[in-house]
């Protein structure tokens, strides 16, 4: 077993996402190598920036660098299979960002790849690590809220709302067939099958897009901007701003949940309430460290997150005392901590509190049926066979209006 500051990670991908990446692994005491822009020059701009000691000039780079046990994937969705398999291929110990894979099919594969390897493999779900979302997974499990029967809530963005907004995310060969809720529904879903113990087994979807041409600057971007570019190109737009889904889950609850990624005002606003046939909890992001708790026949209760009041899940992913508010960049620190104690251990732990590249492969699965429910207009189930994977999501449009 090793000690966490003796490991020596690297990340690919030096915007807003890799940039949390590496101020949070420095923050456990990791070592961050260094990092791989998306060109020499702005992957040198950026590790000068970041104090990084080093611009690695390709993946190769990376994996041939013996200092590196870990690689971080943010690079655009459609790297991410190729990416982290090399990446495995070459023993290394790979957390990605999500989705993990353009498609279900992919993910499987890369699902195989890892078990065989026996190397630690996450996926980025760092939502899961709020410490209140910990405490409320071992709450529902106790039985503190009774049955969960009803799950509802919603992921708000505003940072699409503009025609002359513009993202990688946008184009479907690089974001993938689902925006919005491939985006930030993907976290909302993971989510709730996390803390509910439930997973998703049945959906019906609504997808709309309302922005449907945009304008494509000819230059870089960068994500949540609000720089607007003079040379632009109009494209059409073939992905959802807003996802509207109904859901069954595995005990027989029922929930639903909005998406959007145009709602004014709305920067980065994740809200959930699960309904018991005891109590009810709910958490808004915009206040996070307050878990509300319904009660029907005594007055409802407030608890501010206190690793004192926790349980030992909750005080785990704690790294303040109460009082002290912790927010999204915190949730990183938590999740890393997590990773890189079963990387430090030198295996992967049978049972983790993050999400593993099979959890992401899951939630794959639900995002093929939100897909074919919005195509056929019905009810569609979650298909987890073995055998026959279903239809590749991005082999035909979704239909949305």
């Amino acid at each position: 077993m090793s000690r966490i500051s003796e490991i020596g990670a690297a990340v690919i991908g030096t915007g807003f996402i890799g940039t949390v990446h590496v101020e949070a692994l420095r923050k456990i005491g990791v070592q961050v190598r260094g990092v791989l822009g998306s060109t020499p020059d702005r992957g040198a701009a950026r590790a000068d920036a970041l104090g990084v000691r080093h611009a690695y000039a390709s993946l190769e780079d990376i994996l041939a660098d013996p200092s590196v046990d870990v690689v971080h994937v943010t690079s655009p969705n459609h790297l991410h299979v190729p990416q982290a398999s090399a990446i495995l291929a070459a023993g290394r110990h790979v957390v990605c960002e999500k989705p993990l894979a353009m498609t279900a099919a992919e993910s499987a594969a890369l699902v195989e790849q890892a078990a065989a390897s026996g190397l630690v493999n996450a996926v980025n779900f760092n939502i899961r690590f709020y410490p209140l979302h910990q405490h409320v997974r071992e709450i529902v499990a106790a039985g503190d809220l009774g049955d969960v029967r009803f799950v509802t809530g919603h992921y708000f963005q505003d940072w699409l709302l503009h025609d002359t907004d513009w993202n990688w995310r946008l184009e479907p060969d690089k974001g993938g067939a689902l925006r919005a809720v491939g985006d930030i529904g993907s976290h909302w879903l993971d989510l709730m099958a996390f803390v509910t113990g439930q997973p998703i087994v049945s959906v019906m979807a609504d997808l709309a897009t309302f922005v449907d041409t945009r304008q494509e600057p000819t230059g870089p971007v960068e994500t949540f901007s609000t720089d607007r570019s003079a040379e632009v190109v109009p494209r059409h737009m073939g992905t959802e701003d807003t996802a509207t889904i109904l859901l069954r889950f595995a005990n027989g609850a029922r929930g639903s949940v909005a998406v959007s990624q145009i709602s004014p005002g709305r920067k980065n606003s994740l809200q959930w309430e699960i309904d018991g046939s005891a109590a009810a909890a709910a958490w808004d992001s915009e206040t996070p460290d307050h878990l509300w708790i319904g009660h029907r026949d005594r007055p409802n209760e407030l608890l501010l997150r206190n690793p004192a009041l926790m349980g030992a899940a909750g005080r785990s992913a704690a790294a303040l005392p109460g009082g002290h508010v912790e927010g999204f960049g915190d949730t990183f620190a938590a999740l890393f901590r997590a990773i890189y104690a079963d990387i430090a251990a030198g295996r992967p732990n049978p049972d983790p509190a993050y999400a593993t590249f099979a959890a992401g492969h899951d939630e794959m699965l639900v995002n093929d049926a939100i897909a074919e429910s919005a195509r056929v207009g019905r009810w569609v189930d979650v298909d987890r066979s073995a055998v026959g994977r279903s239809r590749n999501a991005a082999d035909e449009e979704v239909p949305i209006s």
